[in-house]
């Protein structure tokens, strides 16, 4: 009897392979990564954001895990897409003027970056005088037409019981997102330590479960399970796989940029 050759056999060995890399890789990242729960944010944000501190909010006298921009960016994301849940497992993207809205919040994101990089530069010419308001509301633009094209993405991939339509299919569900999307700014601006210290668990986690589902895409594509799961509790493995991934990711980096900088702080220029 040639156990090796049970396909039973080498699926359990393939997943406990799976499990065991995962914790490993994990464990490795958090014992690298600066002590507390907010530094392991820090270590999240560092492997993505320049975590520049003049262009970062404050909780208190430390800079949030992620710059304005990149706070915006990520937390809008998450908020998008925990916002479409509930409206299923849709594969459609948002009705074309919607797409045209989030288009302009793009463009919006790409004029202002470049704005704020040539500000860099004291000869350099810029339009105007860049401001953390507005690097927040522009992130938080883009972030939420991330969330509206990466969700029905993720519905056509990995769900062999989607369902036809978009989440965001008109005005008012759109409006009601863009509000909740400017409470979530307003909530930043505050600079409230008691609503910017769980923002800025969430800005973090927010970093790793994009990333996570991002690779979980890729993973089910490559190993040819696309359209095969019924839900998040069957789609365990490319999820892990993508989580393992991500994790992975943010420690080398980090490596790499704590190697050449020497300091978990962010750049300076």
């Amino acid at each position: 009897m040639q156990i090796k050759g049970n396909p039973l056999t080498k699926s359990r060995i393939g997943k406990t392979l799976l499990i065991l890399t995962s914790l490993t890789i994990t464990i490795l990242w958090l014992n690298y990564a600066p002590s507390g729960l907010l530094g392991k944010m820090d270590a999240i944000g560092y492997a993505v954001c320049h975590r520049i501190d003049l262009r970062s909010f404050h909780l208190g006298e430390r800079a949030l895990p992620l710059c304005s921009r990149c706070s915006g960016m990520h937390l809008a994301t998450l908020l998008g897409l925990v916002f479409q849940l509930q409206f299923g497992k849709k594969i459609k993207m948002p009705p074309k003027w919607i797409l045209v809205v989030l288009g302009f919040f793009a463009s919006a994101f790409a004029l202002d970056g470049l704005n704020s990089y040539l500000n860099f530069f004291p000869n350099s010419i810029w339009i105007y005088e860049p401001h953390n308001w507005l690097r927040l509301l522009t992130g938080s633009g883009l972030g939420l037409g991330i969330s509206l094209v990466l969700y029905p993405i993720i519905n056509q991939t990995l769900w062999n019981n989607w369902e036809d339509g978009a989440a965001v299919s008109n005005w008012k569900t759109f409006v009601l997102l863009l509000s909740l999307t400017a409470l979530l700014d307003l909530a930043i601006l505050s600079e409230n330590p008691i609503v910017l210290y769980p923002l800025a668990i969430l800005s973090g986690l927010a970093v790793l479960f994009v990333l996570t589902l991002c690779y979980s895409l890729l993973i089910s594509m490559l190993i040819k399970k696309e359209n095969s799961y019924p839900g998040w509790k069957a789609a365990w493995i490319p999820i892990l796989a993508g989580f393992t991934i991500a994790v992975f990711q943010t420690y080398v980096v980090d490596i790499l940029r704590f190697s050449i900088t020497q300091t978990w702080g962010g750049f300076i220029f």
